[in-house]
C-alpha cells in the first residue's frame, strides 16, 4: 500500500485528542474508525467481492456506533461537535 492511501493515526490522534498523552478516548476512537471505514469504502468500490474485508467493515461501524451511543448517552455537546466534524450525519 502506498504512503498516500495509509491512513494517518497520528494527525487524527492530534485532532481529536482531549489532553496531550490522550490515545484512547471516544473521540479518537471514533476518528480513527471514521478513518479506516472510509478507507474500506473505497476498498471495497474496487474490489466488490472481497467479503472478508466486508464482514471487517461491517464490524468496525458497528463498533463505532456503540462507542456514539456510549458518547451521546455521557456528553451529548461533543457528540454533536464530532458528528459535524467528521460529517457523519446529514
Amino acid at each position: 500500500m502506498s504512503q498516500s492511501k495509509a491512513i494517518d493515526k497520528t494527525s487524527i490522534i492530534g485532532d481529536f485528542k482531549t489532553h496531550d498523552k490522550d490515545t484512547g478516548s471516544c473521540d479518537v476512537q471514533i476518528a480513527l474508525l471514521s478513518a479506516r471505514i472510509n478507507h474500506l469504502t473505497e476498498h471495497l468500490r474496487a474490489h466488490r467481492k472481497d467479503f472478508h474485508t466486508r464482514r471487517g467493515l461491517l464490524a468496525m461501524t458497528s463498533r463505532r456506533r456503540k462507542l456514539l451511543d456510549y458518547l451521546k448517552k455521557h456528553d451529548l455537546n461533543k457528540y454533536n461537535e464530532l458528528l459535524q466534524c467528521l460529517n457523519l450525519r446529514k
